[in-house]
Formats: C-alpha cells, structure tokens, sequence
C-alpha cells in the first residue's frame, strides 16, 4: 500500500531538514541522495534513527547489525524511513579505567546526535550494561520518540555438568583458585564455557537488570528483555520494534510520556523481585533525573523493601536467563507484581496502553525458576538503603545476594586507601583480618577511582579462604558488577574522595551493620569523627585536563545517580538554525 502523507497530523521535525524546495532543504536532501534513496522518501514520511551500539570492543553487542537491520525491516513496513546511526559504546569488560566513567559522556554524545541531526523518532539498539542506561539517559533528554531494543543474553554455560554464569562463577571460579579448590588450569578449562554465544551475561548481571528495567519501565515492547539474543524471536522482537516506533511518532508518543513516578516505581519493584543488580539504583536515578522525575533513595528502600525475591537466578540463586525466558520471562513477574498489588497496573507503555493490558495475559512455566511467592529466595528483597554516620549520603546493599548470617554484623574494621593498596596486601599472609573482621574499601567511588568502578566485591584473602569462609562483610564507595555476590555494602555516599566520613576510617574501628534496621554505624565518637573530617585531606591528585577532569569536576554522587551536573533535566529536541 503506498504511503499516505496526509495520514501524519502534523509536520515532522526531519522536514525541516528535508522538507520543500529551498537551497537549504535541497543541500540536506541531495546529499542523502547519493546513498541512492529515491525522491518519495522524503515526502514527509518518518525518518527513525536506529541508534547502534555494536562495537568489536563491545562483545556482548556484537551481533546488533544483524538485529539493526530487522529493525530497519520493521520500519519499512510500517511506512517508515530507517536510518542506522553509530553511537558511543562502552563495554563494561573492555573500557578503562571504568564503563561507567564513559556513561555520561555516552548519554551526552546520544542526546547531542538525536537532537542535532533529522530524526522523528528512535529505537535505542542496546546490550552491555552501560549501553542501556546511556541511550535512555539521551532520549530522556531530548524527549524525542523513542523504543528500546535489548540484544538478549547469552545462553547458558555448562562446566563439567554445572550451569557456568558469566561473570558469577568468575568470581567463584577465582576465589576457588585462591582457595586451592581448583586449579588454574581447571579455569582456564572452565573460560570457553563461560560464555558460548553471543548476547549479555546470562546470569541476572546489569546488563539483564536493565534490559528488565528498560521493559518494567514501559520503554520496551513486553517480552523484550529474557529472549536470548540467537533465538529467532530475539529478531522478531527487533523488527516488531521497528513497526511500532512509526506508529509512537504518529501519536507523539515521548519517553515523557512514558517514565512517571509510577513507571519507575513499578521498576523498582520488579527489581526487587528479580533479584536485579545495585547498579540499577544509579541508573534509574540518573534517567530519573534526566527525565525530571523526583526519585530518591528513600523511594528506593520504600518501593522495595517488602517485595519478595522470586526469580531464582544467579548470583541469588540457581538458573540462568535461559531458563527464565523459556519460564515465560518478566511479563509473568509483572503478573505476579500485579496480582499482588505491588504494579500501578495503568502506568502507559511504549505500546500504546497499560502495562497491566500487556501481561495479564503471561504465563509462568517453570515454579523452580518463578517462584511461588511463599517460596522466594526472600521474602524481603529489593535494595537495603543504609544510612548512620558512615553513610549520611546512604549506601546500597543486596540482601537476595548476601549472607544472612551476616545482615547484622559488628566487626574490626581493616581498611585498604584504594583499590591498589588493596591489590598490594590481600594476598599477604601477614594481613591483620580474619572472617569477623570488615573490609573497608575507600577511593573508589565516581570522583575517586575515577569513574566507580566494579571492585566493591573485594575477593577475600586466601587465608581467609582457606578456612572454607565463602564471605565477609564489605563496605566501599565502589559499585560491584550485577553478577557477583556476597555481603557487600556500596554505593557509600559521600565518597571517601569527596571527603565523606568513608575517607576517615581506620584500621582498627569497629563497624556495626544493620541491614534490618538500614543503619551503618562506625563507632567512633560525634567528636572524634568531626576532628578528623577537619584534618583529612585528598590523597589523589584530580586530572587537570580532558574528559577525567570534566568527569571528576562535574560528577555528583552515587545517591543522586552520579550524572554530570549539567545535564539535569530534560532540554528537549528544538531544531536549530540551518547555518547553510
């Protein structure tokens, strides 16, 4: 059926570009031609920029030309003109010092290409974990029309009979070693299964967290985040994808529209229930921000507290994002949130209608993997936010991940000034610590390492180890990838680098943690701790040029979603002068 232009109700923004028979518009138009598109695709039609991630560098995106061009499928069909458009990849396993110091930049260079170049609306090609927060983070800027696509997990890993999670059995794996468990050469074995196809990690990593966050959020079509990324349905997703962002610009559909306080309610809750990574904390109150939606952590620990854990997935549990697609994925979780009271059922999605009318209908096909709520890893899941004089700015903690036995902790605090000092004496048999004893990470947070590193999951000493100890209590200004485990507090604000209480601790203090009552506690006297905040004073030198010291200069803290300070709010998408 041919294209109607009249079907569209308004002028749409690529025409001012591409639009009549001006000099300007004529120099936009004739250039695209040479691409060899024909006169009609320009005629008023929408133009959908496909916003690619893949990279070489970026593994776990590898295979998104391939998913770029169903969409572009998708959006021919639906009457619509694709344009795939490069931009910013950060890979969590390859970027140093850290993806997350390239996040913000990435989410700038995004917003600067949908606002600066003829795109009606967008579809965000995404995977690697920083990838997804990123592109949401600029369309919330711009407020441009806009669908995320997830390039799915991996599948599973297997090891000798056992179910290998990337990035969780990682972390297993090499304590072992330390252990004198397992061999190195048994891990260097174990490596060729730890990730077998391409896609995301298939644990409950960040990745799999945020393409679950992106679909909770109602920015995605429903089912999109547990398809592995080489099932055939995974391309279905993308071309269907394409479809619908044609029919989003028709109706003006914008993320403003989309991410309400209740949609990032609702987000917050399926993280709970999933058993999502401490990394969406950041990442929703960065979109949050951007957006100019009001959340906080408190929202955090308000929304989550009292949701049941009910997705058994490494590193909380058991299986892999494999089984839990094949279980019948988060629609059956946002069922269950729902049937519960725990889902604003008419929170508006990118399809068009409630999030209630997308999975009433879901199904769950597997009570191991979904579990029954009686049944939940936890019956008190999501995020522990934790406050006291050691955190004032608060901390995060993952209790579906951690040691019960340690949730409520008092002990000896041995402290590492940052992650070099800590990779220099952990090994050491002379080190002063035991299984009772507190690891202190400091220097390590979005100003500090820079950037916030993953290093929060600090392996324990090899004594320690040795004993058959599998955990200890930890506490860091830094992040701890989505995969890993343990009882390890982060996120701890104000970091030690911007002269938080963290920056004053010493060897020897005693540290009370108390996840129930959401209190970290360093005991020290009100007095003693206030002479030495007066006496400290910055160990590292800040970088005097380039993107570190817009970074280091601009960053705010963890609590607040460690953005740049200047790109709060949402500026919108207003087409600027043609200078030509």
């Amino acid at each position: 059926m041919p294209f109607e232009p009249a079907a569209w109700p308004r002028r749409l923004r690529s025409q001012e570009w591409y639009g009549g028979t001006s000099r300007d518009t004529i120099y936009h138009r004739g250039w695209m031609k040479n691409q060899g598109y024909p006169d009609d695709l320009f005629d008023g039609r929408p133009i959908i920029g496909i916003l690619n991630t893949w990279s070489d560098l970026t593994p776990c995106n590898g295979h998104l030309r391939e998913l770029a061009e169903k969409v572009k499928a998708g959006v021919w069909e639906a009457g619509g003109f694709p344009v795939e458009v490069p931009v910013f990849s950060a890979s969590e396993n390859t970027y140093r010092p850290t993806a997350m110091m390239y996040r913000n930049i990435a989410a700038l260079a995004v917003e600067e290409a949908m606002r600066g170049q003829p795109i009606d609306g967008a579809v965000l090609l995404v995977g690697c974990d920083k990838t997804t927060p990123s592109l949401m983070m600029g369309a919330a800027s711009t407020d441009i029309p806009s669908i995320v696509v997830s390039g799915g997990p991996m599948l599973n890993g297997y090891f000798r009979g056992e179910r290998v999670g990337s990035g969780t059995h990682l972390w297993k794996f090499s304590e072992a070693v330390k252990a004198g468990e397992m061999t190195q050469e048994e891990f260097l074995e174990a490596e060729a299964s730890m990730s077998r196809s391409t896609g995301t990690c298939n644990t409950m990593g960040t990745a799999s967290t945020m393409a679950s966050m992106a679909e909770a959020l109602g920015m995605a079509l429903s089912g999109n985040a547990a398809i592995p990324a080489v099932d055939s349905r995974r391309r279905v997703m993308a071309q269907l994808t394409g479809r619908r962002i044609v029919q989003m610009v028709k109706d003006d559909l914008k993320p403003s529209d989309v991410l309400t306080k209740q949609a990032f309610e609702n987000a917050i809750r399926t993280n709970a229930a999933i058993g999502g990574s401490t990394n969406a904390v950041i990442h929703l109150l960065a979109i949050a921000g951007r957006v100019g939606i009001d959340l906080t952590l408190e929202d955090w620990d308000r929304c989550g507290r009292d949701v049941p854990t009910i997705v058994n997935l490494m590193p909380s549990g058991k299986y892999l994002m494999e089984e839990f697609f094949y279980a019948g994925g988060l629609p059956a979780v946002l069922k269950r949130l729902g049937e519960g009271g725990l889902l604003h059922r008419d929170a508006l999605t990118v399809s068009g209608g409630p999030i209630w009318d997308e999975v009433a209908a879901a199904r769950n096909d597997n009570d191991d993997v979904i579990l029954p709520v009686e049944k939940a890893l936890t019956q008190s899941g999501g995020i522990a936010v934790l406050r006291g004089n050691l955190a004032p700015g608060g901390a995060v903690l993952k209790p579906s991940a951690a040691s019960a036995h340690l949730l409520t902790h008092r002990g000896r605090a041995v402290v590492f000034e940052d992650i070099d000092d800590y990779k220099a004496r952990i090994n050491d048999e002379a080190l002063d610590i035991d299984e009772t004893c507190v690891m202190v990470l400091k220097n390590c947070g979005p100003k500090g390492y820079p950037g916030m590193a993953e290093v929060g999951n600090m392996g324990l000493p090899p004594k320690v180890l040795r004993k058959g100890i599998t955990d200890m209590v930890r506490i860091s200004d830094a992040r701890m990838s989505g995969t890993a485990y343990g009882t390890v507090v982060l996120h701890t604000a104000p970091e030690a680098a911007a002269g938080g209480p963290l920056a004053v601790v010493r060897d020897g203090d005693m540290i009370e943690l108390d996840v129930p009552n959401r209190r970290l506690h360093l005991e020290v006297t009100e007095e003693e701790l206030a002479a030495r905040l007066a006496e400290w004073t910055p160990s590292h030198p800040r970088a005097s040029s380039g993107y570190e010291w817009l970074h280091q200069t601009h960053v705010q803290g963890a609590d607040t979603g460690a953005d740049l300070d200047f790109l709060k709010g949402c500026r919108g998408s207003p087409v600027g002068k043609d200078s030509h």
